[in-house]
């Protein structure tokens, strides 16, 4: 791999934005997207909170056209198309072409595409009237469908893929298509992922107990990554999407470069030696750091930032040991951390996307986003770190130029990648 790659575009709809002037404003400003759900209520479910984008008909209809909305279903391809749109046109590409861009892919990941649409299908299917299954069905609901519904719009002629790795999915696309480019395979690859919002995803989740069930009537102090008082995660959902370019391509064509991505390593615990299907083998966790490291020729002493996984569950102290083992730094030697799950909820497989778009936007900016709701952090994290590394109010005092973005999912697998501010040094 020798060609080095910048990210050139950045689009995103979460719980507390959608577009990036009202997302830059929330995560600036500390603000919770996560809202009382009468849904949730109604289906008797624990947890009634939770956080979607919002997003109005007339929104919708300056990304897709008529006859897409007239039978589009799907909250997580919906989500998905409006962030890689904008993120595309961020970079300053069109999306209006009469042939097919051979130099740009997508890699767009999902975990369960089309739940709706997919219990809508099965009731028509049950009931013999198969044939009013429509034309959108298989579009919606198969897993591919968001970077398909994408790849026609922008007419992407390179790669056009789905990845799906539970909550290390965002984080693993960004991989992905750094290693396509970096291959040489594409000038330029937009790669992020979305997730599905209502009962149908988040049902089962709230069956298992990992949500939180205590703060149905406080939803904005709900998600709570490194407290005492965690109490579980908040179900959220969205987009995140980012172009990644070759350099020689964004210099050429003189785009604005956000920021470097430097690499990073996946891999899995195996579900060893303390992982299994719902948690992650610290070993296995500790590698993919190192690795991680290692691939971008990082040093642990060169982390500014740590962007963390961090959803607000039992498994917080755990991740922060994980870290300090990984990296060797401990107490005032930790870098700084910070979660935006305070804000957003768990997104799910969109999660390392719209994380690592906030990590992104930060980096060039000059700020550090709060991780809210931390007033009072975990003893067995405070064993490990002083409360003075955890960014709990919005910071632009920190010099930050390396930002370490991790995602860790269900199955025990692990995505951790390197961001680094772009200096203008070819």
């Amino acid at each position: 791999m020798n060609k080095r790659v910048v990210i050139t575009g950045l689009g995103v709809a979460a719980p507390n934005g959608v577009g990036l002037p009202d997302f830059t404003a929330a995560i600036r400003a500390g603000q919770s997207g996560i809202r009382y759900q009468e849904q949730l209520a109604e289906l008797n479910f624990s947890c009634q909170i939770g956080g979607a984008p919002e997003v109005s008909e007339e929104l919708k209809a300056q990304y897709l056209t008529s006859l897409q909305l007239r039978n589009f279903v799907s909250s997580g391809i919906l989500y998905g198309c409006m962030a890689g749109i904008d993120a595309w046109e961020d970079a300053g590409l069109s999306r209006e072409r009469e042939t097919a861009d051979f130099d740009s892919g997508a890699i767009l990941g999902i975990g369960n595409s089309g739940v709706d649409k997919m219990r809508e299908a099965a009731y028509l299917v049950d009931e013999g009237r198969v044939k009013r299954l429509g034309s959108t069905t298989v579009p919606q609901i198969m897993a591919s469908g968001v970077s398909a519904y994408l790849g026609g719009i922008l007419g992407l002629g390179n790669t056009i893929t789905t990845n799906s790795s539970a909550c290390a999915t965002g984080t693993e696309s960004i991989l992905m298509a750094y290693e396509h480019i970096a291959n040489g395979y594409a000038k330029r690859m937009l790669a992020g992922s979305a997730s599905d919002s209502g009962p149908y995803l988040w049902g089962g989740f709230d069956a298992m107990r990992v949500m939180n069930n205590r703060s149905n009537e406080h939803p904005a102090s709900a998600s709570r990554p490194m407290s005492a008082t965690a109490a579980g995660f908040v179900p959220g959902s969205g987009a995140g999407a980012l172009v990644l370019e070759s350099l020689d391509s964004a210099l050429e064509r003189g785009a604005r470069i956000y920021a470097e991505v430097l690499g990073g390593a996946s891999n899995s615990g195996g579900q060893r030696s303390g992982g299994s299907m719902t948690a992650p083998n610290p070993v296995g966790v500790q590698r993919c750091i190192r690795a991680a490291l290692s691939r971008c020729n990082v040093a642990p002493a060169d982390i500014d930032l740590i962007n963390g996984h961090l959803t607000a569950t039992t498994k917080d102290p755990d991740e922060i040991q994980n870290w300090a083992v990984a990296l060797g730094r401990t107490g005032s030697d930790f870098p700084y951390i910070h979660s935006l799950k305070g804000m957003i909820g768990h997104c799910i497989s969109a999660a390392g996307s719209i994380e690592s778009v906030a990590a992104v936007l930060g980096l060039h900016q000059g700020f550090v986003f709060p991780s809210i709701n931390c007033e009072d952090p975990h003893p067995s994290i405070l064993e490990v770190i002083p409360e003075g590394r955890i960014v709990r109010q919005l910071r632009e005092d920190l010099s930050v130029k390396t930002v370490i973005k991790a995602g860790f999912g269900f199955g025990d697998v692990n995505a951790c990648v390197i961001f680094q501010s772009f200096n203008g040094a070819f």
